[in-house]
């Protein structure tokens, strides 16, 4: 488990998001530490006695439960905690009825997406499909202590080996424009109901305009922030383009009874430690780019969503931006009322950036100058 100073529950600030949707059972050691050091949380639906302890312990943390809009998964017994909006034997028993809820390849057999056993592609433009999704989605946060959904695989691209055509889709257009009512009536309803949804936004850069319709109705999740995976980054003008997409101003959501922070989190990736140079990177793009806006981010290797990735510096407020955003020398700097920050979204070293005196780094030390290699960088803060 990530080390890292003890922050009262109560009064600490942090930008830490705990993307915990592993496998393995939630520990009382990790939900301790989660409520110490996380201000929001994506948990499984089983997870919900943990869910409650969270908001126990940190009443305003926000806790989301994981959901898929895309899939359904075979493996799993019907019930309210399954990951899916609809059972696998939900769909069967639909489809033996005359509907059309499993997407089909041409030759009527069903999808199952490469890379992930077990996962059947649904067939999101089906509204029979989609309405149900959302009255058991809704039913299940009823009552309940999560604060709203994580919706996974708002998708863009073609991950899972559809290889259209297939039956009733020739192009991906036929999924976004489904998943797109999808989102747009299940944020109403969950909204309705004092609960948030918050899409898994995939590849925003390629649509301008997806992430503030679909973050609408509580916020927006980008998991792959910056890159795809541990030393495969988006390039600079996609990189550029990703960030344009997110909203740099302060966003409210009105729910039935209140109005909510809209949420932007952020999970870039890493080899698996805290202190790999991706998440430091991650968390200087964060503070440049979002002026401190932005909710919360987190970092960790592929699928790896057992651990509690932490590094000292999510748990700073570096306070207000002093001015706008600099271009110095191949990196992005930014100053603030109590820190400063610096991102090279390049894959290229950049050249020698100045520090204004009065900063130190997590180990405490004062900087004069640095120079930051590709996808580097570094956040500091004044001392106490």
């Amino acid at each position: 488990m990530a080390q890292a100073p003890h922050l009262p529950i109560e009064s600490s600030y942090t930008k830490g998001l705990w993307v915990r949707y592993g496998g393995q059972d939630i520990t009382d050691e990790q939900i301790k530490f989660a409520a110490e050091h996380y201000s929001v949380a994506i948990l499984q639906p089983d997870d919900e006695p943990a869910a409650a302890r969270l908001k126990e312990l940190r009443p305003s943390m926000v806790v989301l439960c994981y959901k898929c809009l895309s899939s359904t998964r075979n493996y799993e017994n019907p019930g309210k905690y399954i990951t899916s909006g609809v059972s696998y034997r939900e769909a069967e028993e639909a489809e033996k009825a005359g509907g059309k809820w499993f997407a089909r390849r041409l030759n009527g057999e069903k999808i199952e997406w490469n890379g992930y056993g077990g996962h059947f592609q649904m067939a999101v433009w089906n509204p029979e499909y989609r309405a149900r999704w959302i009255e058991n989605v809704c039913a299940m946060l009823k009552d309940s202590p999560f604060d709203g959904v994580m919706a996974d695989n708002d998708i863009h691209g073609d991950y899972y080996g559809l290889n259209l055509p297939i039956q009733d889709a020739k192009e991906l257009k036929v999924f976004h424009d489904a998943l797109e009512r999808l989102v747009i009536d299940a944020g109403t309803a969950l909204n309705k109901m004092d609960k948030i949804l918050v899409p898994n936004i995939a590849e925003s850069r390629e649509n301008p305009g997806k992430w503030e319709r679909h973050s609408a109705y509580g916020g927006g999740f980008e998991e792959v922030f910056l890159g795809w995976a541990v030393d495969t980054y988006l390039d600079f003008s996609a990189t550029r383009a990703m960030i344009a997409q997110m909203p740099p101003e302060f966003k409210r959501v009105q729910l039935a009874s209140k109005w909510v922070p809209r949420l932007t989190l952020l999970r870039a990736s890493t080899d698996g430690s805290d202190r790999h140079y991706g998440f430091t990177g991650a968390l200087a793009a964060f503070w440049v780019f979002g002026g401190g806006q932005w909710t919360a981010i987190s970092a960790g290797g592929i699928d790896a969503h057992n651990d509690t990735p932490w590094i000292e510096e999510q748990g700073w407020d570096l306070g207000h931006p002093m001015g706008e955003i600099q271009f110095v020398n191949g990196a992005y700097v930014r100053e603030f009322s109590a820190g400063w920050a610096a991102a090279n979204i390049s894959g290229s070293r950049s050249g020698k950036v100045s520090i204004p005196s009065g900063y130190v780094d997590y180990q405490g030390r004062s900087l004069s100058s640095i120079y930051l290699d590709g996808h580097h960088g570094v956040v500091l803060r004044k001392p106490e």
